[in-house]
């Protein structure tokens, strides 16, 4: 396999993953599973979650399709997980350490992509139930979230003298 194709087939996982994260979240996390989801809007004592155990039912196919495409020379398989664990520690990045700060390892941002994310997620865990829902995206959040933080800032700016 050329390595051109590898990362195409690497980088159109990563993208792939954005759609079945947002109907993981929603038909699955919010669905059968809400038991393993729910401590995660409803937050008790302790740090890690119920909520944790996602992190396997991602990660394991992503090391098996990475273990057995490169043992067995099929690249386009190891290329796909590759893809998955790519989005696998955006998601951790992004979710865990932006969003709710659960390693404190950057201070708050100002940029405007990354307040937009947060209130959207923050939207998100206003519900507590599994029935009633908005924004279960990580990295694409609806024009509504973008607008509300513009207008935020256009709100908060000072006047240049």
């Amino acid at each position: 396999m050329h390595w051109a194709l590898f990362i195409i087939i690497i980088l159109l996982t990563f993208v792939i993953m954005e759609g079945i994260t947002w109907l993981t979240h929603r038909y699955i996390m919010h669905g059968f599973l809400w038991y393993l989801h729910q401590d995660h809007h409803q937050k008790g004592p302790g740090f890690f979650e119920k909520n944790d155990a996602f992190f396997l039912i991602f990660a394991v196919p992503a090391w098996l399709s990475i273990m057995l495409g490169l043992q067995y020379k099929i690249y386009w398989v190891a290329a796909i997980g590759f893809g998955v664990a790519l989005y696998g520690l955006a998601y951790f990045l992004v979710h865990e350490v932006i969003i709710h700060q659960r390693f404190k390892w950057f201070s708050r941002s100002n940029n405007t992509y990354i307040r937009t994310i947060r209130w959207a997620h923050k939207m998100h865990h206003k519900h507590l139930d599994k029935y009633r829902g908005e924004s279960f995206g990580m990295l694409l959040v609806a024009k509504k979230y973008w607008q509300k933080v513009k207008a935020d800032k256009f709100r908060n700016a000072k006047p240049v003298n």
